[in-house]
């Protein structure tokens, strides 16, 4: 979709994200980071990369981080965000990125990635370093359009969906190894 300029919301797992980050890096995409203290030091390196960024999560400014996104959304700018974080649960999918693709109308990507090589630290999420040299496996799914017109019941369901699908992903990304 890149290649074709037309914009999206990506979502990649909280716990794998360093190698997304990097991989879609000077591509003019926004970023969604949380306002936490770890946040500040993922912004930082995000913006080095050529993101921009907005902060806020479900639990700390989410409804005007949302703002942000739908207008950089309608504006084509593409939407990265880890629909797990800012502090889980461990591959639980929350509302942010249906909610963006329903509301502008773009499709959303599921992204799963998996490190041959790593070291997996012992937070929530389970955060992988790739090792140098590492073999890294990304799967892409193909676009998941959400209808404008959803009830909370439906978004529920198409969430649990995108969350079953990129945990699917997930397995068979490690089983390419």
């Amino acid at each position: 979709m890149l290649a074709k300029n037309e914009n999206f919301v990506l979502a990649f797992w909280h716990g794998s994200m360093l190698i997304p980050w990097y991989v879609h890096r000077e591509q003019n995409l926004v970023a969604l980071v949380s306002k936490s203290k770890d946040g500040g030091l993922l912004a930082r390196l995000l913006e080095k990369w050529k993101y921009d960024v907005v902060r806020g999560s479900s639990n700390d400014g989410g409804g005007e981080a949302l703002k942000l996104l739908l207008v950089n959304a309608r504006n084509k700018r593409t939407i990265c965000i880890t629909p797990d974080g800012p502090k889980g649960p461990l591959h639980v999918f929350k509302a942010g990125a249906i909610i963006c693709a329903m509301r502008t109308g773009i499709p959303v990507f599921l992204c799963a990635v998996n490190n041959q090589k790593k070291r997996v630290l012992g937070s929530w999420d389970k955060f992988e370093i790739p090792k140098l040299f590492s073999t890294v496996d990304f799967i892409y799914s193909d676009p998941v359009y959400v209808a404008k017109n959803l009830g909370r019941e439906e978004i529920s369901k198409v969430i649990l969906d995108c969350e079953n699908k990129m945990n699917q992903l997930l397995e068979k990304a490690k089983s390419q190894v």
